[in-house]
């Protein structure tokens, strides 16, 4: 399974010279199963330049009239959904996609996937008009089911006044787990999730703030890197990626950010490998 960042901030895009080395982008990862089917998690800006990407691979290009992708969306924030409209690759006739996420019936994702493409925000207005065949379906947490050829699992994590989604994608024997805007109470997250993540081959988990900024009025529920260490070492994951930094953190803090999680595996003496993610990184699991 070979896993893609596209973008990793959270709340906005943040571009600038400041904001080069990790990206400024938000959620959208990539992944491919070990059949080569494509699943991607979230739908931030990020996805623009996946698009690309995909419709520019050497013949036979299955994204020009052939490609099939399933999108899990932990949440609908705009910072997981604003790159939908910009996914080049729903534009050609002939492609198929599968949309699950959060909603009480399909057919209110679908209204709210609709929502930012009304003519108020969007030229478009419609999915209807984008041209490739998307099939749209709520989540019903808890019970697995089946996507591109794995077993998927989803949970509840708080989210400020809302939640969203953590995933867990079994591909075989890999275990890959995603858990965006977790912002978990001070008892931690619920049994729940940290059965869902447990034993994972990789953890990618909200890493949005320091904890003196988390323990700040306005966090948006948010997690910190204290809780994202505190989770994988609770889960007993073999790996873990930061993500969705905060988007006013420049370069030289999501190194800090990082260099803080180190020392926090190192004083706890475990056996837990750590990833700062970046826009382009590929790890192989």
């Amino acid at each position: 399974m070979n896993v893609t960042f596209w973008g990793v901030r959270g709340s906005t895009p943040a571009p600038g010279p400041a904001m080069v080395r990790y990206g400024g982008n938000t959620s959208c990862v990539s992944v491919r199963t070990k059949a080569g089917a494509l699943l991607l998690l979230d739908c931030g800006t990020g996805a623009r330049n996946l698009g690309h990407v995909l419709l520019a691979e050497p013949e036979p290009a299955p994204f020009r009239g052939r490609g099939q992708a399933a999108v899990l969306l932990s949440h609908t924030h705009w910072d997981h959904i604003q790159g939908f409209p910009f996914f080049g690759p729903l534009y050609v006739p002939g492609n198929a996609f599968r949309i699950f996420g959060p909603a009480q019936s399909s057919e209110l994702l679908e209204g709210i996937l609709e929502g930012q493409m009304a003519p108020q925000y969007f030229p478009v207005q419609t999915l209807k008009n984008m041209g490739a065949r998307i099939d749209i379906s709520a989540v019903v947490v808890g019970t697995p089911f089946e996507v591109m050829g794995c077993r998927v699992t989803a949970t509840w994590n708080p989210h400020g006044r809302s939640r969203a989604l953590a995933f867990r994608i079994e591909d075989g024997d890999t275990t890959l787990v995603y858990a965006s805007d977790a912002g978990y109470s001070t008892d931690g997250p619920a049994p729940e999730a940290l059965s869902l993540y447990a034993g994972a081959d990789l953890l990618i988990h909200d890493s949005t703030y320091t904890a003196e900024d988390r323990a700040r009025p306005g966090n948006q529920g948010l997690a910190s890197v204290d809780d994202a260490v505190a989770v994988a070492v609770a889960a007993g994951v073999r790996r873990l990626a930061l993500f969705h930094y905060a988007e006013d953190y420049t370069d030289t803090d999501v190194d800090r950010l990082i260099a803080s999680a180190h020392d926090q595996i190192r004083r706890r003496g475990v056996a837990l490998e750590l990833i700062g993610a970046s826009e382009g990184l590929t790890l192989t699991i």
